[in-house]
């Protein structure tokens, strides 16, 4: 099958994107370039346009230029044989809409299914599910409740209930700090929990081409300015990122087991990302990623490194999953 990694989509984390479809184009050198615009047009991008790129790409393909509607392109990736790596963040790329539209026409793509990619998005339904599978996510707060909770906690968190990268979080340290959190929540939904104290933790699970499924190494994160938010992901210098965590065998072991369950308990395929904070009391699971990012300098390539596994064999192991699972 032809390899096409697909990068881009309609929401506002493309230049993680472009920074993944980098790392990607890299070890696979021999696959094809996809763009997917901010109309929904996909386009053909060459090697030298991706690897030097250092600016949106939408300075590349201003409206209305040539390419044509994403269905048309899936339409087109299954009659020429392609399987998709998908280099995709946020939004449609990451709730099932694409996976969904994928499945439909028996297009390959690498990473999880419609349903669990949607599940998983939904950190409302994913709180629950994950609960069911054994672990523990921190208790909601309804929007209403809001003064009463932060009078008794002290301290809360705020973000959108189906969002990326830490987009939209709201650390609630003051009384006006709940203003922002009340306009934001009439624009879209919000999870609202305590603060919880603590170390911040993250910890990938892998399916092997042989079936067994493996959590890698956990990865122990010190935010460069107290909040592991967007701008402590991707902008900061100063965050610190330690793989394999500074945890106690008894914590690494534990991390593993949940980040496993939170895997099997919303069905996840392929690859995911659980994160965690490691407190007083024991972890508290805070979401789970069906679509890691995975830059240079991203975290799930990171603890496969420590794991030994070499960035190009897990992709082509991402990609053999993903043309099995077509012709199932």
């Amino acid at each position: 099958m032809r390899t096409t990694i697909l990068f881009g989509g309609s929401n506002r984390e493309r230049l993680v994107s472009v920074a993944s479809a980098q790392a990607l184009h890299q070890a696979l050198p021999e696959a094809d370039l996809w763009w997917w615009d901010v109309e929904d047009k996909v386009h053909v991008v060459q090697s030298r346009q991706l690897l030097e790129h250092s600016r949106p790409f939408e300075d590349e393909f201003k409206p209305g230029t040539r390419g044509i509607p994403l269905a048309q392109a899936l339409d087109k990736a299954k009659t020429e044989d392609r399987v998709l790596v998908l280099s995709l963040h946020g939004g449609s790329a990451e709730n099932g809409e694409l996976q969904v539209m994928c499945e439909v026409r028996g297009v390959p793509f690498t990473g999880s299914g419609s349903a669990s990619s949607h599940l998983a998005f939904d950190k409302i339904a994913a709180k629950r599910f994950a609960a069911l599978g054994g672990v523990t996510p921190p208790e909601g707060i309804a929007i209403e409740n809001i003064d009463d909770a932060f009078a008794e906690y002290g301290r809360l968190i705020a973000k959108p209930a189906r969002d990326g990268s830490s987009y939209g979080l709201i650390f609630v340290n003051a009384r006006q700090d709940l203003v922002a959190v009340r306009n934001a929540a009439r624009h879209e939904e919000y999870v609202i929990e305590p603060y919880i104290a603590g170390v911040e933790a993250t910890c990938g699970v892998l399916e092997r081409t042989d079936g067994s499924i493996i959590s890698l190494p956990p990865i122990e994160i010190i935010p460069g300015e107290g909040n592991f938010d967007y701008a402590a992901k991707y902008l900061l210098k100063s965050t610190q990122e330690i793989c394999p965590g500074r945890f106690t065998p008894e914590i690494t072991a534990a991390l593993k087991t949940q980040a496993m369950a939170a895997h099997r308990a919303m069905s996840c395929s392929g690859y995911s990302r659980s994160d965690f904070i490691v407190s007083e009391k024991g972890l508290v699971y805070l979401e789970t990623n069906t679509l890691p990012g995975l830059t240079k300098s991203s975290l799930y390539p990171k603890a496969l490194k420590a794991e030994g596994i070499a960035f190009p064999d897990f992709l082509r192991d991402l990609i053999e999953l993903a043309v099995r699972q077509v012709r199932k």
